[in-house]
């Protein structure tokens, strides 16, 4: 069994803002793999699939962004999963924008949500999908940057970059975290 969380805010007002990219990825691939996540379970939306043989379990947390190692340590403890079969697709300010950063294990860097997780289950050794969503310019509050939308010009970058999350997600649990860091780090188009 892999668990697959998507990062985000729950609510209509966040939607489609750059922190809930990870929320978007889970959302494509519950379309490409005919299930979606609308049982609710551990504070979390939730629905359940198979890629192969393997059982997946796509979460969005519905805590807010900063508490959703809570949800995510339910899900863990219950069903005793280990750390390399869970996968967090998150937003990065830190990377180029529309490009992804897959890494096997690491600390939480500025991200609120990653840090949330790392404490409240006690590892950071798990597989994590970065999407770069952007860098606030000087003045900007970084809360309101990542709450914010995407820009016009933004829009279908950002659209393929969740697209490629997507296709990596299904990648690492298809051939293992390297085979997919190989593939897609710092990569902009899907190819899948």
């Amino acid at each position: 069994m892999i668990l697959v969380v998507g990062l985000g805010n729950p609510g209509n007002q966040y939607e489609n803002t750059r922190h809930n990219v990870g929320f978007l990825t889970v959302d494509i691939l519950a379309k490409k793999l005919n299930s979606s996540v609308k049982k609710l379970k551990f504070k979390s939306l939730y629905g359940e699939t198979r890629l192969n043989t393997e059982k997946l379990i796509l979460i969005k947390p519905q805590t807010f962004m900063n508490n959703s190692g809570e949800s995510v340590r339910e899900w863990v403890n219950f069903y005793k999963v280990p750390p390399e079969n869970l996968i967090v697709i998150q937003d990065d300010i830190d990377i180029p924008f529309a490009t992804l950063r897959l890494r096997q294990k690491g600390s939480a860097g500025t991200h609120n949500g990653m840090k949330s997780i790392i404490y409240q289950i006690q590892k950071d050794n798990f597989p994590r999908v970065k999407i770069g969503v952007g860098q606030k310019n000087g003045q900007m509050d970084l809360a309101d940057f990542v709450l914010s939308g995407f820009v016009k010009e933004e829009q279908k970058a950002i659209e393929e970059a969740i697209l490629l999350a997507a296709d990596a997600v299904l990648d690492i649990v298809k051939n293992g975290i390297e085979h997919a860091m190989n593939r897609y780090n710092m990569r902009k188009k899907s190819s899948l």
